[in-house]
């Protein structure tokens, strides 16, 4: 045994949390040394300083003790957290946590947001090294966050006014173009630039290669896809060589194929600390095959547990066990709803493995819950939506419909589709594939719906002179319409209150005033009442002596707290219930619960099928299941379900985000492949059934 001597103020620090070197155990003893065993005989390893050290660290939005208004509590007390600059052993960072339990916050500190008490306890020594280049010995150069938040890609330069402005041909100055997005010219005024901030030309040609992004350089940002948007945001950080990427949610959004492809590219950038990657993701979201630590956040924004991968993973298995059989009582801020979705594996094939109980969990419902009204029979009346041979094209460029099909025993060119009131559909297809532009032709947000062969509500969109016929304006076609999606998001103005966005449903523009009758004030404030944990946040359980009943709580917090203050999940909720408060004929949900956690999503997913007469109740096992609420046994229901006289359209890459009653699919195929769009009727709810959901993605088991 050799022995060391080490300053345990100066170098032990840098020691703890970093995992030995091969072959090396590290043990701390009294009288200030740190003992190394070795068992080969060669030379002690370097030393490197870790990329990031946070040692008993408590962080805070705010001041502690300023005044403020709004909430300031402290996020993560006393955490201890290394990032370490060496390969060897590989270190890759995987943070999981529910809606609102800090996960953009843990990413936001690492990167040296947020206010640290002590002020010495978050440092970056590594970057302080001759081995880092110079540009990049500061924190806000050297580690680069990466959220998908739908701000605009250009970083602040608004690149459409209103929604149908990015399929226009007509372009503005401000629409710059893919390869000036990555390559930086985004500025109106440009300045002489930095030569060391210019991308290398050899890392550009890799990075846009790699994302598949080769046929869009040239393309408008506001023209792509979300999936498209993504993977150029993830391109632009890439090119700016950090030392560490931080990526919030990197896979939420990206068709599952696409997702297959980017974990293994994500694992060779990792594995040559070319960045250092740390990934931040949902508990039901599938954790990538070469992530080797994680951390899991509780609901308070504080940390459960964290260590290796598969340490954490039995600890929580172990916690799960105990709240089911007695033997421990569940924490509120760790919901078991939420750990047992953990555990599924993303490789180069796909997802794969079950979820963290494996059979233990009960898929039909222990768990999670499972809305079975469903099943029964359906009314399918009149057709809402027909589109008979529809092409879209930008400059001679066939973008959607680019096909021929058979149709009443001849050939059509393009997309033919019908939507009847009663039907439930489930739209996919690969990231570009034309997916949003079917909803824009629905919504008549697309300027070509008006030149293509589309009925809506019966009426064609074609002039038609000397029918008598009226044409339904564009108005009157929004007004019968329920849409939530990314763009709706993006354009969404953040200084509506919480109420203002859900009474929205009821006004011709984002910021036109609602018109309101009783009976749509009593659905608003039912809506709040009903999502008040998701959408408050300053919300506390009711306690036993507060009034209980429809008109207990006060919602004064709904005119208080903006559109912009609400955390990303809780946005899309108040989107979600703008969507559906009013019972439109048709309602678009183009993933609209992409950023929810599984309990959140249960929960508006229910909420789209029953509305307030079903609600999940929690059992002494903290397990979870559908019961008939208060507001069905007393009557006092304001909204209900999705009826026979509505019909839905679905737009998802995750098979638990689609509703269990969807039944009828579509699936696009990637652009420019002349292979027709593919129909089908699932046999039971997709959310349940992964072999057909692999077989509508092509995606079958070999």
């Amino acid at each position: 045994m050799v022995i060391f001597e080490f300053d345990l103020r100066e170098t032990y620090k840098y020691l703890v949390g970093i995992p030995s070197q091969k072959g090396w155990q590290t043990q701390a003893r009294q009288g200030g040394s740190i003992e190394l065993e070795y068992h080969h005989t060669m030379r002690p390893p370097p030393i490197r300083a870790p990329v990031i050290n946070i040692a008993n660290g408590t962080f805070y939005r705010h001041h502690p003790n300023a005044n403020s208004i709004h909430p300031n509590p402290a996020l993560f007390k006393n955490l201890t957290f290394t990032l370490p600059s060496i390969t060897d052993p590989a270190t890759h960072w995987y943070v999981v946590g529910p809606s609102l339990s800090g996960k953009t916050s843990f990413l936001q500190i690492l990167g040296g947001s947020h206010l640290c008490i002590p002020p010495a306890a978050r440092t970056y020594p590594y970057l302080s090294s001759d081995a880092v280049p110079h540009r990049l010995r500061v924190p806000s150069r050297a580690i680069r966050y990466v959220g998908f938040n739908n701000d605009s890609l250009t970083s602040g330069v608004t690149t459409s006014a209103y929604l149908s402005a990015r399929y226009e041909s007509k372009r503005e100055n401000t629409d710059f173009s893919l390869r000036d997005f990555l390559l930086g010219n985004t500025n109106l005024n440009v300045l002489e630039r930095n030569p060391e901030d210019e991308p290398n030309p050899a890392l550009l040609d890799r990075v846009v290669r790699d994302l598949k992004l080769s046929q869009l350089l040239d393309l408008p940002v506001a023209f792509l896809s979300n999936g498209q948007g993504r993977r150029a945001r993830i391109a632009r950080a890439l090119l700016t060589a950090p030392e560490v990427l931080l990526l919030d949610e990197p896979f939420m959004g990206l068709d599952p194929p696409t997702v297959a492809g980017l974990s293994p590219l994500l694992h060779t950038l990792a594995s040559k600390a070319s960045p250092r990657l740390v990934l931040s993701a949902r508990p039901q979201d599938p954790i990538p095959d070469w992530i080797t630590h994680l951390v899991y956040l509780r609901a308070d924004c504080q940390v459960g547990v964290m260590g290796e991968k598969e340490t954490v993973l039995d600890s929580l298995r172990k916690y799960v066990r105990g709240v089911w059989n007695g033997a421990l009582v569940e924490d509120e801020k760790l919901a078991v709803h939420n750990v047992v979705q953990m555990g599924k594996t993303l490789t180069a094939k796909g997802i794969q493995g079950e979820a963290l109980m494996g059979d233990e969990v009960v898929n039909e419902g222990k768990a999670q819950g499972v809305h079975r009204d469903t099943d029964r029979p359906r009314t399918i009346g009149e057709p809402l939506v027909e589109m008979n041979g529809c092409q879209v094209q930008y400059r001679g460029q066939i973008a959607l419909g680019n096909w021929k099909e058979q149709v009443d025993g001849g050939e059509r060119e393009g997309l033919t589709w019908t939507v009847r009131r009663g039907e439930r559909w489930g739209v996919f297809g690969p990231n570009g594939s034309g997916k949003t532009t079917i909803v824009s032709l629905i919504c008549s947000d697309h300027p070509q719906t008006y030149s293509m062969p589309i009925k809506l509500f019966g009426r064609s969109r074609l002039p038609q002179p000397g029918s008598g016929i009226v044409p339904l304006t564009f108005w009157d076609i929004q007004a019968r319409i329920g849409h939530s999606s990314p763009e709706i998001h993006q354009h969404m103005p953040r200084s509506l209150t919480v109420r203002q966005v859900i009474e929205n449903a009821w006004a011709d523009t984002f910021r036109t005033k609602a018109k309101l009758d009783e009976q749509a004030t009593a659905k608003v404030e039912a809506c709040l009442r009903w999502f008040e944990a998701e959408l408050n946040p300053a919300y506390t359980a009711p306690s036993q002596t507060e009034p209980q009943g429809e008109e207990g709580r006060s919602l004064r917090w709904a005119d208080h707290y903006m559109f912009g203050e609400l955390s990303f999940s809780a946005q899309r909720v108040a989107l979600f219930l703008r969507a559906i408060i009013k019972g439109p004929d048709i309602v678009v949900l183009d993933e609209a619960c992409s950023g929810m956690d599984d309990g959140v999503r249960n929960r508006c997913l229910l909420f789209l099928e029953a509305g307030q007469t079903r609600q999940y109740a929690k059992s002494s096992d903290g397990s979870e299941a559908i019961v008939e609420s208060e507001a069905s046994k007393t009557g006092n229901v304001k909204i209900g379900g999705l009826t026979d006289d509505q019909a839905l359209i679905c737009i998802s890459h995750i098979r638990e985000e689609i509703p269990n009653c969807v039944r009828e699919w579509i699936c696009l195929p990637e652009a420019n492949t002349g292979k027709p769009a593919r129909f089908g009727i699932a046999d039971a709810p997709l959310a349940r059934d992964e072999k057909s959901w692999k077989a509508i993605w092509g995606m079958e088991d070999t």
